[in-house]
């Protein structure tokens, strides 16, 4: 442990003699990134002088990759506090289906692991003023958490480490404490963020020490102390100042209507007053009375009936207003600042569901509900946005998990709808000057890939034929596993997790991160095998399926209802195939001597939305109902696919 001091201050060292950077000169404070926007502003106010209910108020994040234990943790410290039962066992901070089924957390408030849900993370990291990195003690820090620990960094806000699972008995606290002072260094944390302190927990039995050898092994208080210490109260002016709010996430109320979240960051607000939004250039676009003011306790909605600068409030009485919009009192003229978003890099094609079963399993199914459906989901996810067309919705968003989450919402919502293969999205890099060639810019991703060192060879060479560039191969902390980190465009990414786990047979982790736009790196061959369409309507026959199975893998049993066009399977060559599933035996007068013998079949594979994402081709599209998920090609008349001339790859690239 003396040693992990020892090079933590020696990396301090080195900082403050390096050669001179302007992010390790800047003045860092305990103050949230609003007070850096507003300085010129909010120069006489300073912590002693704060509002005395102020100064009671931790906003903190919790930060953390998927299965490190944010939720567990958060669960017990609320139950330990008295807001949540002692017998209460649900994982309360994932509230949704989606969450609890997938076991990621998407629309509570705190940070999810996911690069995906990048646009969450940004705006929960904008009303807080500390986060809590939590990192599994065997594990380490993984890639997703370099993600949102790089943008709580970027705001300036300083970290409080949680090392957890400290229990288990392959857990490696030397080791991952190297690994932190290793990520904080190459996220170029300030010297005062580096002097972050460690809490050792084990959310699973509800305990926390600071001390992992000496102190007794009781309860959560130990962490809560640490936060209270860590982390400032919001520097905010409650007393002198009128009202502002960012708005930073949208609700909904059957009762009330819209409703708008965020952290007041000055003033006072009470029910009846007069309030107006106002947009990012300062301009009035809605004017209104507060009616309504919530605070959250634990996880239930409090009717308050007054708020101050430093609280996170649900607040009604605007009808028309934004994500990154200011609802303040009337004499503000200046909107505050707000966090910018990160771009999308996919995009997909929304419609209606067009196929021969149209209408028979859904309740939503025009394009104008569909329309209303997704320009509402970018009300409350900023990360997605929408462009209309004549026939279709382009959707655009951070990642293949993002798109599968809407899709499967809008599908158990009762929709029937189409959607496409992801695209990436491409930028203009201009003309080269040497060749006078237009260039191609295109999203590339770091990918760490942690594997056996007999598996590493082939994930190298999967990643190598999908134009990634390996940037390191080492061992990992522990020193029984190979490492990998590769450059890769998105687009090769697109597919790759459910090959990486055939890969590793399960047994290796994946995580990739944004680095930024390059030079198009080449076209990328293909290697999945043709589809087997059906040519028929009707309900598949053992018969049938019995002598189409030798052929390749089939996604449908028997029974099952298909249609001309509709993919039923994949052949065992690189070309399509096109079969009759509906044909039944003739039946003649002739009877065998013998008992003729049942038919069996292998298992129909059943691909979940997001492994279809990735697996469809250009020419095929996932048909999408409350009972089932089908794909199909987008032409489904045979004669007319067949004569489909086919383009060159880079003629269908558009620009953003």
């Amino acid at each position: 442990m003396l040693r992990n001091i020892f090079s933590k201050k020696f990396a301090i060292f080195i900082k403050k003699n390096s050669v001179v950077n302007s992010n390790f000169c800047r003045s860092f404070s305990h103050s949230t990134h609003f007070r850096q926007t507003q300085e010129n502003t909010q120069t006489s106010l300073n912590y002693e002088n704060l509002n005395e209910k102020v100064k009671k108020l931790r906003n903190v994040a919790i930060i953390a990759h998927v299965d490190h234990g944010k939720t567990t943790l958060v669960d017990q410290m609320l139950k330990q506090t008295g807001t949540l039962g002692e017998t209460a066992k649900v994982v309360s901070m994932d509230n949704n289906d989606l969450e609890k089924e997938r076991g990621i957390t998407i629309f509570s408030k705190n940070t999810s692991g996911h690069a995906d849900f990048g646009g969450e993370v940004e705006r929960v990291l904008s009303m807080v003023d500390g986060v809590c990195l939590v990192v599994d003690a065997t594990e380490g820090p993984m890639t997703q958490t370099k993600f949102v620990l790089s943008k709580a960094l970027a705001l300036n806000l300083n970290p409080l480490v949680i090392m957890n699972k400290v229990d288990r008995e392959s857990s490696r606290v030397d080791h991952v404490d190297n690994d932190l002072l290793d990520l904080f260094m190459s996220l170029d944390a300030s010297e005062q963020q580096m002097e972050y302190p460690i809490i050792y927990t084990s959310a699973k039995e509800g305990w926390a020490v600071k001390d992992l050898k000496n102190e007794k092994r009781e309860s959560m208080i130990p962490l809560l102390d640490a936060i209270i210490e860590q982390v400032p109260p919001p520097l905010v002016d409650r007393d002198n100042k009128p009202f502002s709010m960012l708005v930073t996430q949208l609700e909904s109320n059957k009762f009330l209507g819209k409703m708008y979240l965020g952290k007041i960051e000055s003033g006072t607000l009470k029910i009846n007053d007069t309030i107006h939004a106002i947009d990012t250039d300062g301009k009035i676009i809605s004017k209104g009375k507060c009616t309504k003011i919530f605070l959250r306790r634990g996880f239930d909605h409090i009717s308050i009936n007054e708020a101050g600068a430093g609280d996170i409030v649900s607040i009604a009485g605007i009808s028309d207003s934004f994500v990154n919009h200011t609802i303040c009192n009337p004499s503000v003229k200046q909107p505050l600042k707000h966090v910018p978003i990160d771009e999308p890099t996919i995009a997909m094609q929304f419609f209606v569901n067009d196929s021969p079963l149209q209408g028979e399993e859904g309740k939503l199914l025009t394009s104008q509900v569909l329309r209303d459906r997704l320009l509402k989901e970018t009300e409350t996810n900023v990360a997605l946005q929408v462009k209309i067309s004549d026939d279709s919705f382009e959707v655009k968003g951070r990642g293949e998990l993002q798109m599968g989450v809407l899709t499967e919402t809008m599908r158990r919502e009762g929709f029937e709808l189409s959607i496409t293969a992801p695209r990436v999205i491409y930028k203009d890099g201009g003309i080269d000057e040497a060749t006078k060639k237009r260039i191609i810019l295109e999203p590339i991703e770091e990918v760490t890939a942690t594997v056996t060192h007999e598996m590493a060879g082939g994930v190298i060479q999967s990643l190598t034929k999908r134009k990634g560039e390996m940037i390191s191969y080492g061992d990992d902390a522990g020193g029984t596993l190979a490492k990998l980190i590769f450059k890769i465009p998105t687009r090769g990414l697109l597919g790759y997790p459910a090959e990486f786990k055939n890969t590793t047979r399960g047994e290796g982790t994946l995580n990739h991160i944004l680095l930024g736009y390059e030079p198009f790196k080449g076209l990328i061959e293909k290697e999945r095998s043709g589809s087997i369409i059906s040519t028929a309507s009707g309900l598949t026959t053992s018969y049938a399926l019995q002598a189409i199975e030798a052929r390749g893998k089939l996604f449908v049993g028997p029974n099952t209802k298909v249609y001309p066009g509709m993919i039923i399977g994949e052949h065992s060559k690189e070309i399509d195939l096109e079969v009759n599933p509906v044909k039944a035996k003739q039946l003649t007068n002739v009877r065998a001597s013998g008992k003729e013998d049942a038919v069996r079949l292998i298992p129909p594979i059943i691909n979940p939305l997001e492994k279809l994402l990735s697996y469809i081709q250009e020419d095929e599209v996932i048909e999408v109902t409350p009972s089932n998920i089908r794909t199909r090609k987008k032409i489904l008349d045979s004669t007319k696919r067949k004569s489909q001339s086919k383009k060159n790859y880079l003629d269908t690239i558009t620009f953003e």
